[in-house]
C-alpha cells in the first residue's frame, strides 16, 4: 500500500511539475540539447556577437563572484534583462581588448527538467582560471535557454 501511494504521489509530482501533455525528455536528449547551447554559447562569445544575449531566458539567475587580490570576496546578482542589454552593448569593447574565454573540463548533469553544465573558464585577456556553472533547461515554447549562470571573477 505504502509503495503504491509513494508511486502515485511520485506520478502526480511529475505531472504537475511538466505543461500539460508533455514529458520531459530522456537525460541523454537533456544533455544533448545543452551540449549544443553550450557550443553556441562558445562561439557566439568567441565570435562577439550580440545574439549570445538571446540564449538566456528572461528571468535568469545571473550570479557573479569577484575575488580581489586582498582577499575581498563581492557577489553581485544581475536581472537577466540588464545583463542581457550589458551582453549587446560591449562585445564591440571586448572585442577591441581581445577578450575572450576558453572552456575545460566541461561536464554535464541533468538536474531537474534541464542540465547542469559545469566548467573551467580561463579569461584569455587576463589569464586566470575560474569555475562556471551555467543551468539550461526549455523555456515554455520549448526552445532551450540558459536560466543560471553562476561564475567567478578577478579584476
Amino acid at each position: 500500500m505504502k509503495r503504491t501511494l509513494l508511486l502515485l504521489i511520485s506520478i502526480l509530482l511529475v505531472s504537475c511539475a511538466l505543461p500539460a501533455g508533455a514529458a520531459a525528455p530522456p537525460a541523454e536528449q537533456r544533455i544533448e540539447k545543452a551540449r549544443a547551447l553550450f557550443k553556441s554559447y562558445v562561439d557566439l562569445g568567441r565570435a562577439y556577437a550580440p545574439k549570445l544575449a538571446n540564449l538566456y531566458a528572461d528571468s535568469a539567475l545571473i550570479r557573479n563572484t569577484r575575488r580581489y587580490p586582498t582577499g575581498q570576496v563581492r557577489e553581485v546578482t544581475i536581472p537577466a534583462p540588464q545583463y542581457k542589454t550589458l551582453l549587446r552593448e560591449t562585445m564591440d569593447l571586448a572585442k577591441l581588448r581581445g577578450d575572450v574565454s576558453t572552456y575545460s573540463d566541461v561536464t554535464y548533469a541533468s538536474e531537474g527538467d534541464g542540465v547542469r553544465i559545469r566548467a573551467t573558464r580561463f579569461s584569455e585577456l587576463k589569464k586566470y582560471s575560474s569555475p562556471i556553472s551555467i543551468l539550461v533547461r526549455p523555456d515554455s515554447t520549448g526552445s532551450w535557454r540558459i536560466f543560471e549562470e553562476i561564475s567567478e571573477s578577478r579584476p
